[in-house]
């Protein structure tokens, strides 16, 4: 199980350094060894968060992701005007995103990132939701990474998306050692099944899967009516089968966000559940949910209303 770190950027709501460096103290304490995190996330405040909150621990000892392709640029007119960020991250606006998947964009984001950090190395980096910017991403943006691990910056490259159908082009047709596919191999939506898994199995890429509770719609043992699915209201046929997830789970003595957390690990690619996180004690449901003891009996019988 993997720690990320979005929260640490101000998501939604306001936390604290002192929240970040709780919550991963009691990741750390409960054995968690990987920890994701991206520029994007608070315009740098996650990594500078989750670097801090790393800071003195062996580095050999665990391994850190974050991403490229969001370069950073200073708008200090904006921060002095007193805008907020927007993206959903709560901090000043003393940058914006540009999209950059150039040579130069990616060594200066792996450069900054490791400012930010307080590291020399990065062990994964991600091309971070490169969607509408496929030929950069898979040319020059694959071709920059692929230079930095063979420098020994990054131990291992890939991409990063809320979607399976171009992670899978990615392992078909570059060099990527691992992906990360978000909420497209969950309990409600097995679309990697389709193609990116059984094509990650076949090449030996790793596959990490992150938004694992579709946006909180498997997040709670009873489903709400205003539950979320992919950042929007849920539309009721997807509420009715979490219900009936939830109920077949109750029957074999777990919840619903129990087996959503086990449920991507049950597949030989995925080396990896990464959940959001932004306090000690979310860490705390977390590792108790990836600890639960899930009978075989429950994986099979939600076959039935999948």
């Amino acid at each position: 199980m993997g720690l990320g770190a979005a929260q640490f950027g101000n998501l939604n709501r306001e936390t604290t350094d002192e929240a970040s460096l709780a919550a991963v103290d009691a990741a750390w304490d409960a054995g968690i060894r990987y920890f994701d995190t991206a520029p994007h996330y608070g315009i740098g405040l996650s990594e500078r968060r989750l670097g801090a909150a790393l800071r003195g621990r062996d580095r050999d000892s665990y391994l850190l992701s974050t991403k490229v392709g969001r370069a950073l640029v200073p708008t200090p007119e904006r921060a002095a005007a007193g805008e907020s960020d927007g993206h959903g991250f709560f901090t000043p606006a003393t940058h914006r995103r540009e999209w950059d998947f150039s040579r130069d964009g990616i060594l200066r984001s792996v450069e900054e990132s490791l400012g930010r950090l307080g590291l020399d190395r990065i062990d994964i980096a991600y091309l971070h939701d490169p969607d509408d910017h496929w030929e950069a991403a898979s040319t020059t943006g694959v071709d920059a990474l692929v230079e930095l691990r063979d420098q020994g910056v990054v131990r291992a490259i890939g991409a990063g998306m809320n979607q399976s159908a171009m992670l899978a082009e990615f392992v078909r047709r570059t060099d990527v050692d691992i992906v990360m596919v978000a909420g497209r191999y969950t309990l409600l939506d097995r679309t990697a099944e389709e193609d990116l898994l059984p094509l990650a199995e076949e090449r030996g890429v790793a596959v990490v899967a992150a938004a694992i509770y579709n946006s909180g719609l498997l997040s709670r043992a009873e489903v709400p009516a205003d539950a979320r699915f992919d950042y929007a209201q849920a539309p009721q046929e997807l509420l009715d089968r979490a219900r009936a997830m939830a109920d077949v789970c109750a029957r074999h003595g777990v919840t619903l966000p129990d087996a959503a957390v086990q449920f991507p690990l049950r597949h030989p690619a995925v080396v990896s559940v990464v959940i959001g996180t932004r306090t000690a004690e979310q860490v705390g449901s977390s590792v108790a949910r990836y600890a639960r003891d899930i009978p075989d009996a429950l994986w099979d019988e939600l076959e039935s209303v999948r």
